[in-house]
């Protein structure tokens, strides 16, 4: 660039040039526009491409109708309001499935032991309970029977669970930190706390099968007070242990547990109470089974009360738990707890008719935690039960803000 043409001069220039060419292109299209008005009509009755008419005027011309240019679009039917311009598509309505043929949330890995994992640890938790409440009323028999079945079932649940982890050193793994916004972390404690507390309730009770003489008969005298120490420790962990997967299931993602966080805990519970109200039944004469008794009937209502609810409050995130393999477990669950209720009532001084209503209190445990298991499961595959809920926060929210 030389100096004597400096970029201002050589940009207005351009700027002047390109002034003058639009200009004589507006004057060439008015002689344009005025000649083909002469020979073809008015705009509004021309039949050339490019030109607008209105419907009155190509019935003056005598020419077809033609989709007025001049009219106000037809309103949409429906729309927030009235609001909103066009003609409302035929739409098919959606079809809720995935991407390339997978879910929209990947299923629970987890396999049928976990849902074991869940029974035995219930049944645990309720057996320890059952102790305390032979051990605090004086009745051996009731203590012996839930101190045993709590050993039992607490070490079913340790090998359930080591089993889904594939590794024994994983269980290790997960002590060297304590996490209190885990329910993972805090459940893999309360289960440490509460193992060797049953373990030492239940060696305790084989306490007089030991010699009464030297280093044996030291054990003999010491294992009773110990075994009431641990028994009270592992009756304090228990409520944790019975209701810490049900917050474990409602923290995740899965649609059918998360939204259901309020029941889960008091449907464990229950059945936890229910389960070891069970063993109490089956194993302990009827003259000692009183607190089983009562157990059974508050474990019942809670269970049969969260049920009803995870089954009815939750719209259509209830009906996984109502569906297929799900709600048949569920309902065998329903009938059994109030068959072994009826009969533990009933049959009070029937050994055959307690025992019975107990094994029907246990099969019911089992029943309600492999269905709610398995309705989760169940709403994570569907991609629907994803997709709908969150449709319908998200116009409650515009609804609100509105």
């Amino acid at each position: 660039m030389s100096p004597d043409r400096p970029v201002g001069d050589l940009f207005r220039r351009f700027r002047e040039r390109l002034s003058a060419e639009r200009e004589n292109d507006s004057a060439a299209g008015r002689e344009n526009g005025s000649a083909a008005g002469r020979e073809d009509g008015s705009r509004a009755t021309a039949a050339g491409p490019g030109v607008g008419r209105t419907d009155a005027g190509s019935r003056d011309a005598g020419l077809a109708r033609h989709p007025p240019r001049d009219a106000a679009p037809r309103r949409r039917r429906g729309g927030k309001g009235g609001k909103g311009g066009g003609e409302q598509l035929n739409v098919p309505p959606a079809e809720f499935t995935s991407y390339y043929g997978r879910p929209i949330l990947k299923p629970p890995v987890w396999r049928w032991d976990i849902a074991a994992y869940l029974f035995t640890g219930g049944l645990a938790a309720g057996s320890s309970l059952l102790a305390a409440g032979g051990q605090l009323t004086g009745r051996p028999a009731l203590r012996r029977a839930g101190r045993v079945a709590a050993l039992a079932g607490v070490g079913a649940s340790t090998y359930f669970l080591v089993n889904d982890l594939g590794r024994p050193s994983r269980f290790h793994h997960m002590l060297r930190v304590a996490k209190v916004t885990s329910p993972m972390s805090v459940g893999t404690w309360i289960l440490s706390v509460f193992g060797p507390a049953a373990g030492v309730a239940a060696v305790a009770e084989a306490a007089p099968l030991l010699p009464g003489r030297g280093v044996l008969g030291l054990g003999r005298r010491l294992l009773p007070p110990a075994g009431h120490a641990a028994g009270v420790v592992a009756a304090v962990t228990a409520p944790a242990l019975a209701t810490y997967t049900g917050v474990l299931l409602a923290d995740t993602a899965v649609p059918s547990w998360h939204e259901a966080y309020p029941e889960l805990p008091a449907i464990f519970a229950g059945s936890a109470l229910a389960s070891g109200a069970g063993v109490g039944l089956v194993a302990v004469p009827c003259a000692q089974a009183g607190p089983a008794r009562r157990m059974a009937v508050a474990g019942a209502a809670m269970e049969l009360w969260g049920s009803h609810r995870v089954e009815n409050r939750l719209g259509l995130l209830s009906e996984p738990y109502t569906q297929g393999t799900p709600g048949k477990l569920l309902r065998a669950g329903r009938a059994l707890t109030a068959a072994g209720v009826a009969g533990a009532l009933i049959g009070r001084r029937s050994r055959v008719l307690s025992a019975l209503s107990g094994g029907a209190l246990i099969a019911a445990s089992a029943c309600t935690r492999f269905g709610i298991f398995h309705g989760g499961v169940a709403s994570a595959r569907d991609p629907r039960y994803t997709v709908v809920p969150q449709r319908e926060r998200a116009d409650r929210r515009a609804a609100d803000q509105d």
